[in-house]
């Protein structure tokens, strides 16, 4: 019952969205989906990665049997559109391969192992329509936000030093090389926590059971609650608002070159078709989220969360896609939800409940000092500087001391005693 309310409710979420885009004249997420099966994908890795994802219910037979047959559609596909002079990309065979598997849930499974394999299914196209509903939520908040705050942003971001500014001198400084390794990165955010999701689901196929909290979740819940505050707070970034790729609706072409002036901020009308995705970096979060599913795995994914935080801090603000405020209220906000996550599959609690107050009053008033006191935030960097991350540090060493004190402690040995062959000491 609990997975088929979640399997309607998010069908319902998917239509309303689709309606939503079909209001301002545009597909929704359903029907890229469901284009996607015959013409061209718009990314094949991300459909690999739900075809892995969806993989790991199968036996080792099974899978190679699945990317066999996966290949073999999309080099069908291939030759159909190099002989059209089509634009060539991969994909079609995963989506394929994952549908059937939907098909023989329903048709020739039963009971547990039905449920388990559509479980799989679900999964593997969840990860695919969290992309596509990204990009409608995006595409929502250009038609209903004709104004963006990037002036609150910017003069609030004078207390942390700019950031934004110093790492795009950096980055376009180490051009080309920079550009095009922070772009993979940046760009297969979505395929390395599918990469991850394997690493933590890899004994499912054995267990046959999910474990009760993973990547995924978190992943997929990020994305759907982070574009509502892209509602609440719409900011395009400084490479748009101060930067030439705002064209005739920058505030002045600045990044990264001259940081911007300390004024009087107010709301500025930009053009309907750049998104309004900054505030809070949901990349920040999603990086933030894979980094700590990462801690406890083996030494090269470890290094690989590092790694792909790091490259994703430095490319979300080296090409001007966000101000330091954002990545600062990214952070805050990927904790809060995985801290609400890993209480819902352990059990709420006393200690769950403080953390996720804490968590969510602190980006509250992130939003709020960010609006309301961006002058004064500028005007003494040296106070509200320390005070930003001194809050943000204080969600970190929240979650970390109270999902500390939830993981199960080891039972101490039991300490060693007299032989019962050997004579017990009398007592003088």
């Amino acid at each position: 019952m609990l997975w088929a309310t979640a399997g309607v409710v998010t069908l319902g979420f998917l239509v309303v969205l689709e309606c939503a885009a079909r209001h301002y004249g545009l597909p929704g997420p359903i029907t890229h989906q469901a284009r996607e099966v015959i013409f061209t994908p718009a990314s094949g890795p991300l459909l690999y990665g739900g075809l892995a994802l969806t993989m790991v219910v199968l036996t080792w037979r099974q899978r190679l049997v699945s990317v066999a047959v996966a290949v073999a559609v999309d080099v069908v596909f291939a030759l159909v559109r190099w002989t059209a002079g089509a634009d060539m990309e991969f994909g079609n065979g995963a989506l394929w391969v994952v549908l059937g598997w939907a098909v023989v849930a329903v048709t020739r499974r039963t009971g547990r192992e039905r449920l388990l394999l559509l479980k799989g299914v679900g999964l593997g196209l969840l990860l695919v329509a969290g992309h596509k509903t990204g990009d409608t939520w995006l595409l929502i908040t250009s038609k209903t936000r004709p104004t963006v705050l990037d002036q609150y942003v910017a003069t609030a971001d004078h207390a942390l030093g700019n950031p934004s500014w110093l790492v795009g001198r950096i980055v376009e400084a180490a051009q080309p090389v920079s550009g095009h390794a922070l772009h993979l990165v940046y760009g297969q955010l979505p395929l390395a926590a599918a990469v991850v999701g394997l690493y933590q689901l890899r004994h499912v196929a054995v267990e046959r059971r999910f474990p009760r909290h993973h990547l995924v979740r978190t992943f997929l819940m990020i994305g759907l609650l982070g574009p509502a505050v892209y509602m609440l707070f719409p900011v395009v970034g400084p490479v748009f608002a101060y930067g030439p790729e705002g064209g005739s609706w920058a505030a002045a072409d600045l990044w990264p070159g001259t940081l911007p002036p300390v004024g009087v901020p107010h709301s500025m009308p930009f053009d309907a078709v750049t998104p309004r995705n900054c505030m809070p970096s949901l990349h920040t979060a999603w990086a933030t989220t894979l980094f700590v599913h990462t801690r406890k795995g083996s030494r090269t994914m470890r290094w690989a969360g590092t790694f792909w935080l790091v490259a994703t801090l430095t490319a979300t603000l080296g090409f001007g896609y966000h101000y330091g405020a954002d990545l600062v209220a990214g952070v805050v906000f990927a904790l809060t939800v995985e801290a609400a996550m890993r209480s819902l599959a352990r059990g709420w609690d006393r200690s769950a409940t403080l953390l996720v107050t804490h968590g969510a009053t602190v980006f509250a008033a992130l939003l709020v000092s960010y609006r309301f006191l961006p002058r004064e935030m500028a005007g003494h960097p040296w106070l509200f500087g320390p005070l930003l991350v001194l809050a943000m540090a204080s969600v970190i060493h929240g979650y970390v001391r109270t999902t500390g004190q939830w993981e199960p402690k080891a039972a101490p040995a039991p300490r060693p005693g007299p032989s019962p062959t050997e004579p017990r000491p009398e007592l003088v």
